[in-house]
């Protein structure tokens, strides 16, 4: 049935028909006959060229897209949802209103590049096309798009070395605002992702019993840690400010352990960035956070498999690569064997030699 159709008069105007697939098409033609052929050749010219979108696929923008990749994600049950959505935001104020058949690589590409000009990391750049990707790629599954543009990743150095020493930490926290001083602190005591932190409420935390309870995490699996030390101070200082202020002047009190105004603290890049800026350290991530409680944890000389158990390393092997070396480190090393080296008894080796030791 390729490349074939007809036009035809109904009332006044005038409609063509058209063949896709074995699937019929038919769309309004104009006031005339002539208007109706050319516009039916011109449709037959994008299916035997294989550019023809579909009618609808001409009416979807991408905002429509992404919104049926969140129902998606929300039918699944994803635990990404929250994070999806953030990235996906600077992706709906450059082509949330544009139809998906006018996203072509090229514009992608732009986009990119634009963040790349702003200092974006590749990670994080990839993270918002590959959102975009997703949504592209569900639609042609559940056959609401014939094709997709192609859309480039960029190269990623996954095994970043970032980490915080005790007095880098301390001096970032200190310009951080409410509560995400205190989601950094929870973060460096625990390891947990921010993706854990953000969304916790006081029914994961029992107060009586000391422990805080995660029914489910990323690596799938629920987690369950004692409220002592450092942490058992953070957890108390949270309970004194679940209150806040309702637009009426009534008191509420929030069910999140970190909230601003009764709703959990979901923006941190802004102020993370400028807080990182103001101590003289650019450029570290609060995902950092998770690899310094790592190398604490060993430090600390506790069992690699009870560390696992407190941030939620599902795989050894994750683990160790979140266990960063640093200079420091090996600069002790060194300093210690160095030690024990010079600590070693002096031998002297008395070796007899023969008369005819010398000869050649």
């Amino acid at each position: 049935m390729r490349g074939q159709g007809r036009v035809f008069q109904r009332g006044n105007r005038w409609w063509l028909a058209y063949w896709v697939r074995g699937k019929e098409f038919r769309e309004s033609g104009g006031n005339t006959k002539a208007d109706a052929k050319r516009k039916l050749k011109a449709r037959l010219g994008e299916i035997n060229e294989g550019s023809f979108t579909g009618l609808r696929e001409e009416r979807i923008t991408v905002n429509q897209l992404l919104d049926d990749f969140i129902l998606y994600l929300e039918t699944k049950g994803a635990k990404s949802l929250n994070t999806f959505q953030s990235y996906i935001k600077p992706v709906r104020r450059v082509f949330g209103t544009d139809r998906v058949i006018e996203i072509t690589t090229a514009r992608i590409q732009k986009f990119i590049l634009e963040m790349k000009k702003e200092g974006f990391a590749n990670a994080t750049i990839n993270r918002r096309t590959g959102a975009l990707k997703q949504a592209f790629n569900l639609a042609r599954k559940q056959e609401i798009l014939n094709r997709v543009p192609y859309i480039p990743m960029l190269r990623e150095d996954n095994a970043r070395q970032g980490f915080f020493e005790s007095d880098e930490f301390e001096a970032i926290v200190r310009y951080l605002p409410d509560p995400l001083n205190d989601i950094t602190r929870f973060a460096y005591f625990t390891g947990w992702r921010k993706g854990e932190i953000l969304p916790l409420k006081w029914e994961n935390i029992d107060r009586l019993s000391g422990e805080i309870r995660l029914l489910d995490s990323k690596n799938g699996q629920g987690r369950v840690i004692p409220i002592e030390g450092p942490l058992k101070e953070l957890i108390e200082k949270r309970w004194q400010v679940r209150g806040f202020t309702l637009s009426n002047g009534n008191t509420a009190i929030s069910s999140y352990v970190f909230h601003r105004k009764g709703n959990p603290y979901v923006d941190t890049r802004k102020a993370w960035k400028t807080a990182c800026e103001k101590a003289g350290y650019p450029g570290k991530l609060i995902h950092d956070l998770r690899r310094t409680a790592a190398r604490n944890f060993t430090r600390a000389g506790v069992p690699e498999t009870v560390a696992m158990s407190i941030t939620g390393h599902k795989t050894t092997s994750m683990f160790q690569r979140y266990n960063i070396t640093s200079q420091e480190d090996q600069r002790k090393a060194l300093i210690a064997t160095q030690e024990h080296v010079s600590s070693l008894p002096s031998e002297k080796r008395i070796v007899s030699l023969s008369s005819g030791a010398h000869k050649k």
